[in-house]
C-alpha cells in the first residue's frame, strides 16, 4: 500500500478522531504565533496584495485549521486598518493528503466565516476556500500564485519509509540500537525530500512571498537522541510486548518503520541554504510538555498524561499501524503504550521539542 493513501490523521470528531486529540499542536501553533505574524506582517507591509493567497500544507482537520487561518487575518486585517488601506480578497488553500477527511472543514466552513465577519465587521473583505489534495513534495499550485505559505507538524513527515539495508530490529524508527546505515538512509530521504519541497514552494511562491514552517525535531545533533526519538521508542516497546505474548509476529515489527524525521536547526539552516531559493529570517525552537496533551484542567493534569498523550499519539499514528498490524489490536497496543509513557512521565522531564523556520523567497 502507498503511503500516501495511510498517511493521515484519524478524522471525524470521535473519542480517538485528530480533531479531538491534537491539544500539542495547537500549543505549538500558539507558541510559534509571534513568528507568524511578523512574517504575514512584513509580506503585507512590503507587497501591499489587493488579492491574498494563502495555502496552509499538511492542514489535517478540526479547530487547528481554522486557528491558523483566524490568526493570519487577524493580522492583515489590523495592519490594513492602522494604515487605512481596503481589506484585500482572502483566498485559503488547505492541503493535505487524498486520504485527509476535508469532508470536517468543508462542512464546518460556513459557521466559520460567519465568525470572521461577526469579528471583523463591515468592510471586511471577501474570503474564498479551496482544499488542494495531494503530497506536497510535488507541485500543488501555479507558478508564482503564492504569497504565504504556513505549515505546522506536517513537514517532518517523509514521502516514503527510507530505504533500508538493514534491518532495524527491535525498532520502528530511530534509536540508539538502530545500525548507522539506518540512520543514514533516515536523514537521505529526509534531505531529499526537504530539498525537494523547498524547491516546490520556490515555484509556487512569488518573489518576496514568505514561509514559516513548524515540525518536530531536535537540538541535539545525534538523530537517534531521545529528543526526537523517544515518543516511536516507547510505541515500539508496546509492539515488542505483543511479540513476547505471541500477538504481533516478530518479522511484522521489524519490517516497520515509521516515516518521519526530526531534523536539527543546523539541518533544516544547510539544507535551506543549500537549495539556494530562501533567506532565512528566524529559526528557533520551542518546547512543548508531553502534559500538553491533556485536556483537563491542571490539578488532574498529571493523572492523565499517559491516556492523553496515548490518545493523541493513536490519532496520528493508527491508520499507519493499521496498514501493518491487526486493526484488532489497536486498543491493546495504546492500553499498553498508555502505561508506558505514564510510567516515563512519572519519572523523567517528557518534551516535545518544536523546530520553526521564517523564510523570504528571493529575488
Amino acid at each position: 500500500m502507498k503511503l500516501v493513501e495511510v498517511l493521515h490523521m484519524n478524522g471525524g470528531i470521535g473519542d480517538i478522531s485528530y480533531a479531538n486529540n491534537s491539544l500539542v499542536q495547537r500549543k505549538a501553533i500558539l507558541m510559534t504565533k509571534p513568528i507568524i505574524e511578523q512574517a504575514i506582517r512584513d509580506l503585507y507591509c512590503s507587497l501591499l496584495p489587493k488579492n491574498l493567497c494563502i495555502a496552509d500544507l499538511g492542514c489535517s482537520s478540526g479547530a487547528n485549521t481554522f486557528l491558523v487561518v483566524s490568526e493570519l487575518t487577524k493580522t492583515i486585517e489590523k495592519e490594513r486598518k492602522k494604515h487605512g488601506f481596503q481589506s484585500p480578497e482572502f483566498h485559503y488553500l488547505f492541503n493535505d493528503l487524498p486520504s485527509n477527511d476535508f469532508n470536517t472543514i468543508f462542512q464546518s466552513l460556513g459557521e466559520f466565516e460567519h465568525d470572521l465577519r461577526k469579528q471583523f465587521g463591515e468592510g471586511f473583505g471577501p474570503c474564498f476556500f479551496s482544499g488542494v489534495s495531494g503530497s506536497f513534495y510535488t507541485r500543488l499550485f501555479s507558478s508564482k500564485s503564492l504569497h504565504f505559505v504556513h505549515s505546522s507538524y506536517s513537514v517532518h513527515w517523509l514521502s516514503q519509509v527510507p530505504n533500508l539495508i538493514e534491518k532495524n530490529k527491535g525498532n520502528i524508527y530511530m534509536s540508539s540500537t538502530s545500525p548507522p546505515s539506518v540512520i543514514k538512509a533516515y536523514y537521505k530521504q529526509y534531505e531529499k525530500d526537504f530539498s525537494i519541497f523547498l524547491k516546490y514552494r520556490s515555484e509556487e511562491l512569488m518573489k518576496g512571498g514568505k514561509m514559516v514552517l513548524t515540525f518536530l525535531g531536535r537540538e541535539s545533533e545525534d538523530p537517534s537522541s531521545k529528543e526526537g526519538c523517544y515518543i516511536w521508542e516507547l510505541l515500539g516497546i508496546a509492539l515488542n510486548e505483543l511479540v513476547i505474548e505471541g500477538l504481533i509476529e516478530e518479522e511484522k515489527v521489524d519490517s516497520f518503520n515509521i516515516p518521519n524525521y526530526t531534523a536539527s536547526p543546523a539541518e533544516v539552516k544547510y539544507l535551506v541554504d543549500k537549495e539556494g531559493s530562501f533567506t532565512i529570517n528566524k529559526l528557533e525552537t520551542t518546547r512543548v510538555h508531553w502534559n500538553y496533551a491533556s485536556n483537563t484542567n491542571n490539578e488532574n493534569i498529571y493523572n492523565n498524561g499517559g491516556y492523553n498523550l496515548s490518545r493523541a499519539i493513536r490519532a496520528v499514528a493508527e491508520p499507519l499501524l493499521v496498514s501493518q498490524f491487526d486493526p484488532k489490536l489497536m486498543d491493546l497496543v495504546f492500553q499498553k503504550y498508555e502505561e508506558i509513557v505514564s510510567d516515563c512521565m512519572s519519572k523523567e522531564k517528557t518534551e516535545f521539542i518544536n523546530v520553526t523556520v521564517s523564510m523570504t523567497r528571493n529575488n
